[in-house]
Parts: C-alpha cells; structure tokens; sequence
C-alpha cells in the first residue's frame, strides 16, 4: 500500500491496557466482566492476519507493552524503528514473548541490529519515556481507542482489517 499510494507511515504508541502488570495476565482475566467471546476474537484476527499473510500465534496473554514502546521510541531514533517494530511484533503476536521483561527486550534489541548496551541504558534511564507520553497524550486528544488506528487528514479508520477495506479508506480520503 505504501508504493501504490506514496504514503509514509508514522507509527505512534499507544497506551494498550497500561495497568498489565510486568507478569502480564491472561485474556480472560484482561477481559473479564465484558461481553466478549475470546475466541470469537481470536478468531476474527486470525482470518485477517492470514488474508494479509501475517504470522499470529496461539494467543493467550497480554503483557506490558510500555517499555518495548519506549525502546521502540529509541529504534526509530537510530534508524532501526521498523526492523524493532517487526521483532517486536513477532515476540508478542507469534512467540508470545512477555515483552514488559528487560531481558526480552534486549535480546529483541540484538535481534533488530542494535547496540544491546545502549538499549539496556535507555530502559534503565527510561530516556524515550517523554516521547511516548507525548504519543499517548496525543491518542487521547484525537479521541483514539484502539489500536491499530489508521488515520489520514483527520479521518480514522479503527481495527485490524483487509487490505481492500484500506484501499477503500485510502481512496476515500
């Protein structure tokens, strides 16, 4: 989508279920006293991610996901933010990876071709800290509440969904 409609994409963090503790919680604790079918939405992310080809693992818990955004911050600062995005991404949705643990950052760090010294100094300084306040801060003023969120001259479009689905919504706007 990116050559056909010349658009650069700017990824943003999201404040996706900040409370998690560092040992994550399963889904059905996360989801707990809503009208939600886990496996009705598992289901339905695994058929659009299969649609695009993408990987998706056997989902069951959700983990802390600030300070992989923040090392995430520091990645697109070196150069590095897609192929962090990409490992990042893979740990979590395929290899369900707990990500809110330095340890797993850091060898994700390694994984992406970064410096995994410096990494370990930004987590412990938590210098990329302010730059996902600022993402989060702004997701709350554009009255965003999910993720992922594709916006184009102030038009949303919200959920995971087929690429015609974007064609359209880039066509639209």
């Amino acid at each position: 989508m990116r050559r056909e409609y010349k658009i650069q994409l700017k990824w943003r963090a999201f404040p996706l279920h900040p409370e998690t503790p560092k040992e994550g919680m399963t889904l059905e604790k996360l989801f707990e006293g809503r009208m939600v079918s886990i496996p009705e939405v598992m289901a339905r992310l695994r058929r659009v991610a299969e649609a695009e080809g993408l990987p998706l693992g056997e989902r069951k818990m959700t983990f802390n996901s600030r300070l992989a955004q923040e090392l995430g911050k520091w990645a697109e600062f070196k150069g590095k933010g897609e192929a962090f995005d990409q490992t990042a991404f893979r740990a979590y949705f395929v290899d369900g990876i707990n990500i809110a643990l330095i340890p797993e950052l850091l060898k994700l760090t390694a994984s992406a071709g970064l410096p995994e010294e410096e990494a370990k100094a930004v987590l412990e300084t938590r210098s990329f800290r302010e730059a996902v306040d600022l993402d989060w801060d702004r997701a709350r003023k554009l009255g965003i509440t999910m993720v992922p969120t594709f916006m184009v001259d102030g038009h949303a479009m919200v959920g995971a969904q087929p690429y015609e689905a974007m064609e359209r919504f880039m066509k639209a706007h």
